[in-house]
Formats: structure tokens, C-alpha cells, sequence
């Protein structure tokens, strides 16, 4: 019974520990695709695109490429309410006119 306990409670230990942005190694976690994303947060791969292209969740776009990535500690702190969209505020050009 001891063991089974103390088994338990290391098995939360490293599931708490995990939930940072590097392995325990040290190394950054890798990225997310949308279908992680999707499945972490339990909806649709589609509602994941969609919120991101409104800017609505945490999202990498990869250079010269269509892709998309989610940073996981991003995405969890998305998930706990934690995480805002960027406020963009509009650009106005200066007349250089006198």
C-alpha cells in the first residue's frame, strides 16, 4: 500500500514538473501542431485554425511557409484564461506636408 502510494504521489510530482515549457532534460519543449492543440484542449483541429487566424489563441507562423506551430506553455496558459490576444492599435502616417 505504502509503495502504490508513494508511486502515485511521484507520479504527480513529474506531471506537475512537465507542465513547464522544457523537459526535464532541459531542452524547450517542442511546438505544437494544430492537432495537438486540438486534442489538448478538446476541440476540433478546424476551431483551432480558425481562432487562430483571428488572432484569438497563441500561434507561430513559420517563415515562408503556410504552417503554423503553438508554443504548449502558451497554450496552457491560453487554456487557464491566462493568456489575452495582442491589442493592435492602427498606424497613423505623419503628413510630411507643412
Amino acid at each position: 500500500m505504502a509503495g502504490q502510494r508513494l508511486a502515485k504521489e511521484r507520479n504527480i510530482m513529474i506531471e506537475s514538473t512537465s507542465s513547464t515549457s522544457q523537459s526535464l532534460s532541459g531542452a524547450p519543449e517542442a511546438l505544437w501542431t494544430a492537432q495537438q492543440v486540438a486534442e489538448y484542449l478538446k476541440v476540433s483541429r478546424s476551431w483551432v485554425y480558425q481562432k487562430a487566424e483571428a488572432g484569438l489563441i497563441p500561434v507561430i507562423r513559420l517563415p515562408g511557409s503556410s504552417l503554423l506551430r503553438f508554443e504548449p506553455e502558451a497554450i496552457r496558459a491560453f487554456a487557464l484564461g491566462k493568456w489575452e490576444p495582442v491589442k493592435v492599435i492602427p498606424f497613423r502616417a505623419v503628413s510630411s506636408r507643412p
